[in-house]
């Protein structure tokens, strides 16, 4: 058995079973893979792969504990080799961020630039998706980080932790009824309206969805989209209300937009930052995270390392106050 056969047979699997894809992303051949999946096999005496043909059809049940446990060999590995390269050279490496265009647009850039100083080395990727999408690149060790503040809660082999609370705001173009309102918004009022928001699962929208129907009111969301800067610009066209992370309005870029509050209306959402437990941080990957959120110290982050649940971790940040956003 040799470690090559573990990668290909997990690259394999993580390409939905196309060999020649599988190939490309590693400068091989596509029956170089195939050969050493098959002596694989043969040396365990077992099929990893069901096949019709010469085509993979379905991993079998035994394959489905080979490649569990191919993962963790292989993570092991590269964490020998991340170890190795933090103590020969601290300033070098790679850092690969998952997260949604609010954070990278909004949040981030400030962070970006201040990391990229302190460790010019370091070749930092910010990957943008779902956060669904964050959450299992994170999960499968495709990034470093996932920043998000949906659905990452569902990945059991993530360590999530807090990093700031935020609210939402109201946009509306200028002359739109509800920038002449005196007193603030009711959720009544706003349901009322045709709304330009998230899509559902990205950026706090279930807390929007949760405040409408804790009061029995359907809203009329007539588009959505998974970037603040494309609603604001349905917005401006008059195709509804916009309803937005109240850091993605900039008073400067947006001053053709009123902004009305609306932390009275919605509860607010946590963003956090998670990583693959068992992960190897390096000591600029401490710091990126501390640049994030201050309160998140390297000795607090080891300290959710050694956690072996969610409910350890949750509870060794259960008295800490988040910072606003």
């Amino acid at each position: 058995m040799k470690l090559q056969q573990l990668r290909y047979i997990w690259e394999v699997a993580k390409h939905d079973l196309n060999v020649s894809a599988t190939a490309q992303s590693l400068f091989t051949s596509q029956p170089g893979i195939s050969k050493q999946i098959r002596l694989l096999e043969d040396e365990l005496g077992i099929e990893i792969f069901a096949r019709n043909g010469k085509h993979l059809t379905h991993i079998t049940p035994a394959g489905e504990e080979i490649l569990r446990v191919s993962g963790d060999i292989l993570g092991k590995v590269d964490r020998i080799r991340q170890l190795s390269q933090e103590y020969s050279n601290e300033q070098q490496g790679t850092l690969t961020v998952a997260t949604t265009h609010t954070q990278a647009r909004y949040v981030m850039p400030p962070l970006v630039r201040s990391f990229m100083q302190g460790y010019p080395e370091v070749a930092l990727s910010i990957h943008q998706g779902t956060p669904r999408q964050i959450a299992q690149e994170a999960a499968e060790g495709l990034a470093d980080f996932a920043i998000a503040t949906e659905a990452m809660e569902h990945f059991n082999d993530l360590i999530m932790m807090p990093c700031y609370r935020w609210n939402r705001c109201i946009l509306v173009p200028k002359d739109h009824p509800l920038a002449q309102i005196d007193g603030p918004l009711t959720i009544e009022r706003l349901a009322e309206e045709p709304l330009v928001t998230y899509v559902f699962g990205f950026t706090g929208r279930s807390k929007l969805d949760e405040a409408f129907s804790r009061m029995g009111l359907v809203p009329q969301i007539v588009f959505t989209a998974a970037d603040a800067d494309v609603i604001k610009t349905y917005v401006r066209m008059g195709m509804g209300v916009g309803i937005v992370a109240s850091m993605a309005y900039d008073p400067v870029a947006d001053s053709d937009l009123v902004c009305l509050p609306a932390d009275h209306l919605f509860a607010a959402s946590e963003t956090k930052i998670g990583f693959r437990r068992g992960s190897f941080l390096r000591g600029y990957m401490y710091h990126f995270i501390e640049l994030f959120a201050p309160h998140l110290t390297p000795a607090l982050v080891q300290a959710a390392q050694r956690t072996q649940t969610r409910a350890e971790v949750e509870a060794l940040f259960s008295d800490i106050k988040l910072p606003e956003f």
